[in-house]
């Protein structure tokens, strides 16, 4: 069982990796190899450094109030590891994980060595980033391509249904 993982660094706070106050866990090594990827310095797994999963799940877990974005480099380049870590911040909280990927939500579901990983995501951001698609006003995304995924939904109607973003769910079920 892996018990380690290859991070770039881990971001706390930040706002553009979704919706509200997440903390931001960059995984290296990457071979979509996107042009105009914005951080081409994870594609390098070693330009990372190795921890252990356990401790960046303490450090996730320490914020009681952010949740949580695996981005990169590509995560499912390291799908068991992250898969263990997503696991163990499920068990200890109700954090909601988002996970950004280059591959397509299908080619996720096709891959076995993906299954765990994608069982703990909330929402996946899929496909690569492609530079003449690009469009500066997209939310939490880069390229027209990309879309964010209810991963729980998805899997359960055997279907891509995209996330709609409510930023007032208080109102989400008012009647008029």
């Amino acid at each position: 069982m892996i018990d380690s993982i290859w991070l770039l660094r881990i971001v706390e706070d930040t706002v553009v990796d979704g919706p509200g106050f997440r903390t931001a866990v960059y995984g290296s090594g990457c071979n979509h190899r996107c042009k105009g990827c914005h951080n081409p310095h994870s594609w390098n797994k070693e330009n990372g450094e190795q921890y252990t999963i356990q401790e960046v799940a303490d450090k996730i877990l320490m914020n009681p109030v952010s949740d949580v974005t695996f981005t990169g480099g590509d995560p499912f380049y390291q799908a068991e590891a992250f898969g263990r870590l997503a696991e163990l911040i499920k068990k200890r909280s109700n954090k909601k994980i988002w996970c950004y990927t280059g591959y397509c939500f299908e080619e996720v579901v096709r891959h076995s060595g993906f299954r765990h990983l994608l069982s703990q995501i909330d929402i996946l951001v899929d496909g690569p980033f492609i530079q003449d698609l690009y469009e500066p006003g997209l939310l939490f995304r880069g390229s027209r391509n990309q879309r964010l995924i209810d991963v729980r939904l998805s899997l359960i109607h055997n279907r891509v249904i995209e996330w709609n973003y409510n930023p007032f769910p208080v109102f989400e079920k008012e009647t008029l």
